[in-house]
C-alpha cells in the first residue's frame, strides 16, 4: 500500500482546557477537575488539567481517587460548549484540508491525510503539523499535540505515546520505529485498539508486549480471535490498510442493524446482556430474509455526563448468519475497545448481505455444531412467531438487566 503522511491530532485534556480558556486561567498551573459534584465523592472525573496530570491524577477516574492531599476545584461539564470548541477546531483543519482528507474521530480528536498537500504548502509533514498546531492555540487557546505516521494506526500510536512528552507535542513514526518503538509498548493497553479487559486475554497466552504480539502464531490467533486476531498481529507489525477516505464513507450495500438508548448506566460487565440480546435481533433478522453478513459492527455510546463512545466494523471470511459467531465477534470488539465509561446506548449492525444459497464453512468450522446451531435457531423462530417474541427466550432475559422483553412488547412483529 501507498505510503501516506497522515496526522493523528489531539487536543490536550479538552474538557478541563476549555474550561480554563473560558477562565482566562492556564490549565499548566490551575488543579482544575471537570465532573458532576451533585453525583458525590463517586462521581467519574471527565477531564483534569495538565497541573493534575504531572501530580498522578489519572483523567478518567472516580473523584475518592484523589490523594487527599492535593487541593482542587471541580466545575461541572457543560458539552454544547465542548462541541462549539470541538467544531471551531475542526474549521481550522479545513483550512488546511478538503473534508475528505479529514476524520474527525472524537470530539477532541482528528485525524488528516495531508499526502497531498505537502507540495501546495511546500512543508514537510513535521512543519505542517506545527503550523496547525500553532494555529489551533491562536485560534482557541488550546494546547494539541501530534503524531505523524505512514498510516492512521502509525500516527495515531505516535501521538499517544511519544508526542505528549515532546516539547513541542509531536512526534512522528516510521517503518524504522516498528521494532524500537512500537514494539516496546507495555503494558498493551497503552497501544491504541487494545482495552484492558484484551489485555488480559493476550496477557493470559503469554503475550505482555506489542513485540510479543506481533511475533505470535497469528494462525493461533485465528483461531481463538477469528479475523480480529490477524488484525491484531498485523497492528502490532505497524500495518494498517484503512485509509481516511473509506471512513469517512457510508456503506451503500444493503445492512440491518439495531440499537437502543439504555434506561439508565450500564458497565462493562451488565452490558454484554445487552448486546447478546441486540446480536439475537440482527440475525433473527437475517434468517428471516434469508441473508447472510460479511462485516459487522458494533457502536458503544457513554453517558451524556462522559460523551463519546466507539464503532468499529470486522470484515469475515465467509458470510454468516450464525449468532454465536457475530455475538463473538461483537464481544471481541467490545473488549478491545471498551474503556471503562459508563454506557448508555448499544448498536450491533450487519452489512455486506448476501442471499444465503449454501452453507459456507471455514477450516475453523465444526460442521455438525453449525448445522445443529442452524436447526435450533429456526425452531426458536417458529415458536416466536407462532405464539409470541416473549415466548421462548433465553434465561438471562429474566435477569434485571434485561431489556429484550420490554422492547418485544413495543416493536410488534418483525423488528425493522
Amino acid at each position: 500500500m501507498e505510503e501516506r503522511h497522515i496526522l493523528s491530532i489531539d487536543l490536550k485534556s479538552f474538557f478541563a482546557s476549555c474550561e480554563c480558556v473560558l477562565r482566562g486561567i492556564d490549565p499548566f498551573t490551575t488543579p482544575l477537575v471537570v465532573a458532576n459534584k451533585n453525583q458525590g465523592n463517586g462521581a467519574i472525573t471527565l477531564a483534569v488539567t495538565p497541573y493534575l496530570k504531572k501530580q498522578g491524577v489519572p483523567s478518567r477516574g472516580r473523584l475518592f481517587e484523589i490523594p487527599k492531599n492535593i487541593k482542587y476545584y471541580i466545575v461541572p461539564p457543560r458539552m454544547n460548549t465542548y462541541i462549539k470548541f470541538s467544531e471551531q477546531v475542526v474549521s481550522i483543519y479545513l483550512d488546511y484540508v478538503a473534508k475528505e482528507d479529514l476524520h474527525v474521530y472524537s470530539i477532541d480528536e482528528c485525524f488528516l491525510d495531508v499526502t497531498n498537500y505537502l507540495h501546495l504548502y511546500k512543508k514537510t509533514d513535521y512543519e505542517l503539523a506545527k503550523e496547525i498546531l500553532m494555529k489551533i492555540y491562536e485560534k482557541t487557546k488550546l494546547t494539541a499535540t501530534c503524531g505523524i505516521g505512514q498510516n492512521i494506526l502509525m500516527a495515531k500510536v505516535a501521538m499517544d505515546i511519544e508526542a505528549k512528552h515532546t516539547p513541542l507535542g509531536i512526534a512522528k513514526w516510521t517503518s524504522d520505529d516498528i521494532k524500537t518503538k512500537l514494539w516496546n509498548i507495555t503494558p498493551l493497553s497503552k497501544m491504541w485498539g487494545i482495552g484492558p479487559r484484551m489485555e488480559k486475554r493476550l496477557n493470559n497466552l503469554g503475550i505482555c508486549k506489542v513485540g510479543d504480539l506481533a511475533n505470535y502464531n497469528k494462525y493461533k490467533l485465528k483461531t481463538l480471535f477469528g479475523v480480529m486476531g490477524l488484525e491484531l498481529v498485523e497492528h502490532a507489525n505497524g500495518i494498517d490498510n484503512s485509509v481516511i477516505n473509506s471512513l469517512n464513507t457510508s456503506p451503500k450495500e444493503k445492512s440491518y442493524s439495531n440499537s437502543q438508548v439504555l434506561f439508565k448506566d450500564y458497565n462493562g460487565d451488565n452490558v454484554r446482556l445487552i448486546i447478546r440480546e441486540m446480536v439475537d435481533l440482527v440475525t433473527k433478522r437475517l434468517r428471516i430474509n434469508n441473508k447472510q453478513t460479511l462485516v459487522i459492527g458494533l457502536a458503544i455510546s457513554y453517558s451524556k455526563n462522559v460523551g463519546g463512545g466507539f464503532y468499529h466494523t470486522t470484515k469475515l471470511d465467509t458470510p454468516t448468519d450464525n449468532s454465536k459467531i457475530i455475538l463473538n465477534i461483537c464481544m471481541f470488539l467490545f473488549d478491545r475497545y471498551y474503556n471503562g465509561s459508563p454506557i448508555r446506548k448499544v448498536g450491533v449492525s450487519v452489512g455486506r448481505l448476501c442471499e444465503k444459497d449454501c452453507l459456507q464453512l471455514n477450516i475453523f468450522d465444526d460442521l455438525e455444531s453449525v448445522k445443529k446451531e442452524e436447526s435450533k435457531n429456526k425452531a426458536i423462530d417458529y415458536i416466536n412467531n407462532k405464539y409470541g417474541k416473549n415466548s421462548l427466550l433465553n434465561a438471562s432475559s429474566l435477569l434485571d438487566n434485561s431489556t429484550i422483553r420490554e422492547r418485544n412488547k413495543k416493536i410488534g412483529g418483525h423488528n425493522a
